[in-house]
């Protein structure tokens, strides 16, 4: 199991969280795939709920009205140790802010960006609050990925605002971001297979135990797979849905990479 009690590197996700239209489906949703409990927030935090595996935060849900026009996503947040700096940096890169900084006190300050090549992220300047304390295990985030059209750019985009280092990997469309020479994630190439109404995107990756058995929890949920489960060199994983909409990835780590 992997813990951790001090604020990430600038440019790592430090935390993934969610604004749903339905806070009470959406948590009996992935309580029940997961396993977690939930910590809600006073009316003050607009009952923001932590998502908890053995009583440590792995990531929240904020809710929107239900006629709200944005959809329900999952939100990578990088960690910065200087957001003012940081928003700064995005923009002379090319990059936009969409909402503004936010201050929730003690916790921390955060914003919510679009970066060159239209990718919603989040940044997130610890507080009290790092991000997730446990990663790398079932029901906590192991992986997150961008996926865009022009991965180059978007790679040098994060580089420039986090100072993240970049390692292609050869004869495949794909970059891993380093900081302190450690990957922390990932910018994958969509090739024109992939429909053109899916936007560039931050892709969640939840660890979990057993894929096939998790995918058929997702169903019987009242979520989707999307396809089979499939072999890759860092796991089985599938792609899935949650009943509002909200897309995410489940994977099986190799035992040697399991915290």
């Amino acid at each position: 199991m992997s813990e951790l009690n001090t604020p990430y590197a600038p440019g790592t996700p430090a935390w993934v969280d969610m604004m749903t239209t339905d806070r009470g489906a959406t948590t009996e949703f992935y309580g029940g795939l997961f396993g977690w409990d939930f910590e809600v927030g006073g009316p003050e935090t607009g009952y923001y709920t932590n998502a908890l595996v053995r009583g440590l935060p792995v990531a929240g849900f904020g809710e929107m009205p239900r006629d709200a026009m944005f959809p329900v996503v999952w939100t990578t947040y990088l960690a910065t140790d200087d957001l003012d700096e940081s928003l700064e940096a995005l923009g002379a890169a090319g990059g936009k802010v969409l909402v503004p900084e936010f201050d929730t006190g003690g916790p921390g300050r955060g914003a919510i960006a679009i970066d060159p090549t239209g990718a919603a992220f989040g940044l997130w300047e610890a507080g009290t609050h790092i991000g997730a304390y446990v990663v790398n295990e079932p029901g906590a985030v192991v992986w997150n990925e961008l996926a865009t059209r022009d991965p180059f750019r978007a790679a040098e985009f994060y580089r420039d605002v986090f100072g993240l280092g970049l390692d292609p990997l050869p004869d495949f469309p794909y970059t891993q971001l380093t900081a302190d020479g450690r990957a922390v994630a990932g910018v994958f190439g969509m090739a024109g297979g992939i429909p053109a109404e899916i936007p560039p995107h931050w892709m969640t990756y939840f660890a979990v135990s057993d894929a096939e058995v998790s995918a058929r929890r997702v169903r019987e949920l009242g979520g989707v797979t999307v396809g089979d489960v499939v072999d890759s060199p860092f796991g089985r994983f599938t792609t899935a849905g949650d009943p509002l909409g909200a897309t995410f990835r489940l994977i099986q780590p190799p035992p040697s990479t399991r915290g």
